[in-house]
């Protein structure tokens, strides 16, 4: 999506003409049906007429491709001001600019981070603009494949038209970076400096041609974590860390640096689905690994670790592979502070007691915190889908304090699974009833979501969408017996209505169903799909969540009597109804917004005790 195109002279046209941030936020309204805030209105005023300052240049064509918030597929991220053309010898070229409008900023330590005022009150540390611009850039090469098929040359740049130069933003701890996308500052030299930047990689214009071919261009595939992990711990760069992934990235390699059994610490890092919780986590597994730290990734869910497992088979010794991986279970016999660092995914996922029959250890989170001199959890609240999870941020902290550790509090925001649609995961929680989001609806044109009228078409969807790469799976909420695990034979999932019969994933296949050839005929559950991502994800909603009366109620009397997420539930009613009715909703609630959001193309729904819920 582009929110604005024209060629040069029909921007300086329009700046002209009327107030370009009136246009744009017009624009805006009409591509995503939401409003500009009020910030983006003041940046688009300042930064726009700085631009078309630069472009009032003879020499820069003017049938030169001009784009205004740009979004990078697969990506909740917009490039600010794109241009388009061709160089002398006819290669196309797309400059790409990041536009601030600061005028000071502090130095960190920390690699391809700067503080500064970023529209708030106060300063935050966040990615240094020719970071930014260059990882923009990465981004867009690695999802368009109109951009690789053309061969075009992306050349990223940052212009801060406020800021002039202190030796702060082009200090030589950013030259990495300052060679990759080269800093524009205020005055009229560094004007001509980035007009002669737009002139060299645009001769010739195209008007706009190249910028909608890149807009309407085919996806190229996303890569997923598990398919990379053997690259990446190899020390190849399989994922350029972007905006908070990068800030929380770095802010926890220092934190594991500065630890020490005198000092502990504890980041506790806050991410939705698809922030890239596990790709921060594993990609730090393997720097801190590489620093010679004795580093552990942790997961309470066995279906991740083997997955990862399966993929590092033949590449290392079944023996490393278990020096890197670990369950949670594991760490009630554990010296303290016998590792520099523990990486803990999924950490909602943990339990209080560890063993077979829960009658190990005293409480997992203090026994990772007490195992450690760093620990780092990666949590999300909205994922705590059994009575069993304790994980939830208030209790992480609570350990971390009690252990007298420094606690770091960090949050991952930006969203690269469904489509990099933030809109359909706030409407996902609106739907569900998690939270008001006021977003009663979402962009369809950026996820491919669909309600269908039978679990046999949702399946055949799933059929279809998998020949191209297995990576598509039908999932379910646990509200029929595992009658398969007795009898091979038996069917698990019936619906007698539709002649609708499956198997659930919980045998031949294991923790691995999500990998498994030819187990896309089987139904996966949330325990072999959370922490885990899909193209296409098909979901049947169970009868424990119903519409009645115009609302969505839970019903936990329809779980499978087999499901172990809410045992023990009926008890509990006994003992404090109302707490125990709340926490069974809730997990309910959060189980489907998990299935509903492993996919990163699209997600494919039945629910037959549901109205279907409201949808352009």
């Amino acid at each position: 999506m582009i929110v604005y195109q024209s060629t040069k002279q029909q921007f300086l046209d329009d700046s002209d003409n009327r107030d370009i941030e009136d246009l744009i936020r017009d624009a805006y309204l009409r591509k995503t049906g939401r409003y500009a805030s009020e910030s983006e209105s003041r940046a688009w005023h300042g930064s726009l007429r700085e631009m078309a300052r630069v472009l009032r240049d003879r020499q820069i064509p003017n049938d030169t491709g001009i784009g205004v918030e740009f979004g990078i597929p697969q990506s909740g991220k917009r490039i600010d001001f794109i241009l388009s053309g061709h160089a002398e010898n006819g290669t196309p070229h797309v400059v790409i600019v990041e536009l601030k409008q600061w005028s000071s900023a502090r130095l960190s330590e920390k690699d391809g981070l700067i503080v500064a005022n970023r529209g708030g009150r106060r300063e935050t540390e966040g990615p240094h603009p020719s970071y930014q611009a260059w990882s923009y850039a990465a981004l867009l090469d690695s999802f368009n494949e109109a951009v690789y098929d053309s061969g075009t040359e992306l050349r990223p740049c940052a212009y801060l038209h406020n800021y002039r130069d202190d030796g702060v933003i082009r200090h030589p701890h950013y030259a990495p970076y300052l060679d990759k996308a080269p800093l524009f500052l205020r005055g009229d030299d560094e004007l001509e400096r980035l007009r002669a930047f737009i002139r060299q990689h645009v001769r010739k214009g195209d008007g706009g041609a190249l910028l909608y071919q890149i807009e309407n261009g085919r996806i190229r595939p996303s890569k997923m974590l598990a398919d990379s992990v053997v690259k990446m711990l190899k020390g190849n760069r399989e994922f350029v860390l972007i905006d908070d992934q990068k800030v929380v990235y770095e802010t926890c390699l220092a934190r594991s640096v500065e630890a020490s059994p005198e000092r502990k610490q504890v980041v506790i890092v806050k991410g939705g689905p698809g922030t890239g919780k596990s790709v921060v986590a594993v990609n730090l597994l393997v720097e801190l690994t590489k620093r010679g730290l004795v580093t552990q990734y942790v997961s309470k869910n066995a279906a991740p670790r083997a997955v990862y497992a399966q993929k590092l088979a033949g590449h290392l010794r079944k023996a490393e592979i278990g020096a890197l991986f670990s369950g949670s279970g594991r760490f009630h016999t554990a010296d303290p502070n016998v590792f520099d660092t523990l990486v803990v995914d999924e950490a909602h996922r943990l339990n209080a007691k560890s063993g077979l029959y829960g009658n190990l250890g005293h409480n997992q989170v203090m026994e990772l915190i007490r195992s450690a001199k760093c620990t780092i959890f990666f949590v999300d609240d909205d994922q705590i889908v059994t009575l069993a999870d304790i994980g939830h941020t208030n209790e992480l902290v609570q350990w971390a304090n009690a252990a007298g550790a420094q606690v770091t509090m960090l949050e991952l925001a930006s969203q690269f699974r469904c489509s990099g649609s933030d809109g359909y995961i706030a409407w996902l929680d609106d739907w569900l009833g998690l939270r008001e989001t006021a977003n009663p609806d979402f962009d369809r044109d950026a996820f491919d979501f669909r309600i269908v009228d039978s679990p046999v078409e949702l399946h055949d969807l799933i059929r279809e969408k998998n020949k191209v790469n297995n990576k598509s799976r039908v999932v379910a909420g646990y509200c029929w017996d595992w009658n398969s695990k007795k009898n091979p034979n038996a069917d698990d999932i019936v619906i007698p209505a539709f002649d609708y019969r499956a198997q659930w994933n919980l045998g031949r296949d294991g923790s691995l169903w999500i990998v498994a050839d030819g187990s896309v005929e089987q139904v996966g559950c949330i325990h072999t799909c959370q922490g885990l991502e899909l193209d296409y994800v098909g979901v049947i909603i169970g009868p424990d969540l119903q519409s009645r009366d115009g609302q969505l109620v839970t019903a936990p009397e329809h779980r499978s009597r087999m499901d172990r997420s809410i045992r023990g539930y009926k008890t509990l009613m006994k003992q404090d109804p109302e707490a125990t009715r709340e926490r069974v909703d809730r997990i309910i609630r959060n189980t489907y917004k998990t299935l509903m959001s492993r996919g990163m193309k699209g997600c494919y729904v039945y629910a037959r005790h549901l109205t279907k819920p409201h949808t352009r």
